[in-house]
């Protein structure tokens, strides 16, 4: 609070509030007690100048006020300004006055026309927020070095062609955006912001990036996409917290080797010149689950991708591939294979058009036995065939081989691929005893889920009962409180339980190549879903409504279905990190659209949304 008790003729216009500029003196009485002051889409070519006076003049309410008002009488009490929104107006400057606001925290002054900014900017020490995005600006005054405290800056949108190196001084900036500007280099003296975490020039004229880029050790996403280089620098390996790189739509001829980049999740490398893809630096970013790689002129995979235990979406599309490594069908966790656009020789049209997993299970069918029998990156839960378990009595054939040491030390077991149509008691005692968190039972030939399954009810994490013949789920289901990830893909499902509502921690849901019409209902009320694979089936319709609700969905699959319409309201589920929708019968989104990629998609949706 601070007392100001200047120019007392400053009085109240007779027959009611004054107004000047569109600014009523309600609005500035309100803002001298929250300190904020809202100016948005009013139409406004000048501030007027009882905006910038606001704490400095006193208010038409001080004549005749006692010493001992009340409250909401006691003018002289005024809060400082530290918000001031000015967007969506038609400003070409901003006054110096702004000078009159040095407790300013917020300053939002985006899709205007400043063609510049005053010098007096600097003085606003406490400024953490500044969007200047959609206007004008070519060049900024050296004193925007001065503010110190600020954690966001947003100049996308301008006409930026280069950058005072006294940006460098912002040691407190988090992000910063300078995209969809006409720079042609950025400062070395950026390698000093040493805060920086979110950082983004796409769509500049930039050719390269200075070695300082290297130095900022808290970045986490870096977007570069649509620009002109056409290499990077070796020190952008050594960004050990970055997350996600976006590196589309330039001319690298080469993949980045990314030595320290352990943290690496997302890697955009599509739309570039990349003639090969050398496996040299996948050891390096094992951490990787989404890897962008569309539209570039590669012509095989090497076999080192399978180091990427943890890649859950690969795009390959528009790309010179004839085959792929065999050892590709190991990727377990991998969701989602884009091939679309390659001359594929080895795999036939009808396996690709099924999806991603009709491709990897080809491929695992390809593999050698011996390579099958001497793999060491899969978990051992094996012995050889005639070994029985620990009390030395024979197993039934079906279910010898089962090592319960391993089984109780991994907590996994893996019974797949046998064929059997009854899982035998051997395997559950042993599951049981080693109280599995994983279970794979999966390419056999169960008709339904097998009772004894909820004997793990308290344990299991992770089950997979993909590629079996079961028709239907029984209700006690909902008895897996600790199940995070479910397979239930290739299989004959048309609906779920509605005690599916109970698995409150399940994480991913694939449902995919089964015969279900519709998103299957009780899927929406799982808060905590964040990938939902629902390819190869009959669904006709996207519940947008219900789908908006679910803040923790990032991947959702609902390739090859019948769907005939995506509405655009669509666009508005912006939590979606990964939205694949090939392979249905709409016409609208097209293909072009559909291979930018998912942000394109929702913001081309939400382009069409009726106003």
């Amino acid at each position: 609070m601070q007392r100001r008790p200047r120019n007392p003729s400053f009085g109240r216009q007779s027959g009611g509030e004054a107004t000047s500029g569109d600014v009523s003196e309600a609005l500035l009485r309100q803002t001298r007690k929250s300190g904020q002051l809202n100016l948005s889409n009013r139409g406004l070519t000048v501030v007027p100048d009882k905006v910038w006076r606001v704490n400095l003049d006193v208010p038409p309410e001080a004549r005749n006020v006692s010493l001992d008002a009340t409250d909401d009488d006691k003018w002289w009490e005024i809060v400082d300004l530290t918000k001031l929104i000015l967007a969506s107006n038609k400003l070409t400057k901003i006054s110096s006055e702004i000078s009159q606001f040095p407790a300013l925290a917020v300053l939002d002054v985006h899709d205007n026309a400043l063609l510049s900014l005053p010098d007096e900017i600097g003085q606003l020490v406490h400024l953490k927020r500044l969007n200047l995005s959609h206007n004008k600006l070519s060049s900024l005054p050296n004193s925007m070095g001065c503010l110190v405290s600020l954690s966001s800056l947003k100049l996308d949108h301008n006409n930026l062609t280069s950058l005072e190196t006294e940006l460098g001084q912002l040691k407190q900036l988090d992000e910063m955006d300078l995209s969809c500007n006409s720079l042609s280099q950025l400062p070395a003296s950026l390698g000093s912001c040493q805060s920086l975490r979110h950082l983004n020039v796409a769509q500049n004229n930039l050719e390269w990036l200075p070695p300082e880029i290297g130095c900022l050790g808290a970045l986490k996403d870096l977007n570069l996409s649509n620009n002109m280089f056409s290499e990077l620098p070796k020190d952008i390996g050594r960004l050990y917290n970055l997350e996600r790189l976006d590196c589309r739509h330039n001319q690298l001829t080469c993949v980045p080797l990314l030595t320290s980049c352990g943290a690496l999740k997302e890697l955009y490398l599509g739309n570039n010149k990349i003639s090969s893809l050398n496996g040299e630096s996948f050891p390096y970013i094992k951490s990787l689950s989404i890897f962008d790689f569309r539209d570039n002129k590669i012509n095989s995979i090497p076999d080192e991708i399978t180091v990427l235990k943890n890649l859950e979406r690969l795009d390959l599309a528009n790309n010179d591939i004839s085959g792929l490594p065999y050892a590709m069908g190991t990727m377990e966790n991998l969701k989602s294979l884009v091939l679309d656009g390659n001359p594929l020789k080895s795999i036939r049209r009808d396996v690709v058009m099924r999806g991603t997993q009709a491709v990897l299970k080809h491929l695992r069918s390809r593999i050698p036995q011996e390579e099958k029998c001497d793999s060491t990156d899969a978990p051992v839960t094996s012995m050889p065939t005639g070994s029985s378990m620990s009390t030395g009595s024979p197993l039934p054939t079906a279910s010898r081989g089962l090592d319960v040491h391993t089984i109780s030390s991994t907590k996994t077991l893996n019974y797949s691929n046998k064929k059997v149509t009854c899982i035998p008691d051997e395997v559950w005692d042993a599951a049981i005893a080693g109280d599995v968190s994983t279970l794979n039972i999966s390419k056999n030939a169960l008709t339904e889920i097998p009772a004894r399954l909820c004997t793990l009810a308290k344990s299991l994490t992770d089950l997979n009962v993909s590629m079996n013949k079961i028709g239907s789920l029984p209700s006690e289901f909902g008895c897996f409180s600790k199940l995070s990830s479910l397979d239930l893909s290739v299989n004959q499902l048309s609906a779920l339980p509605d005690t599916f509502s109970s698995l409150k921690v399940l994480r991913e849901v694939n449902i995919s190549n089964n015969r279900f019409k519709n998103v299957p209902p009780v899927l929406y009320s799982l808060k905590s879903l964040e990938i939902i694979i629902a390819s190869g089936n009959q669904i006709q319709l996207i519940d947008v409504d219900n789908l908006l609700p679910m803040s923790a969905l990032s991947t959702l699959d609902l390739q090859n279905n019948d769907i005939a319409q995506v509405p655009p309201q669509l666009g508005n589920v912006t939590q979606l990190r990964s939205l694949q929708l090939e392979g249905n019968p709409f016409r609208n989104p097209r293909a072009a659209i559909l291979a930018k990629g998912t942000q394109a998609l929702l913001a081309y949706l939400r382009d069409r949304i009726p106003t």
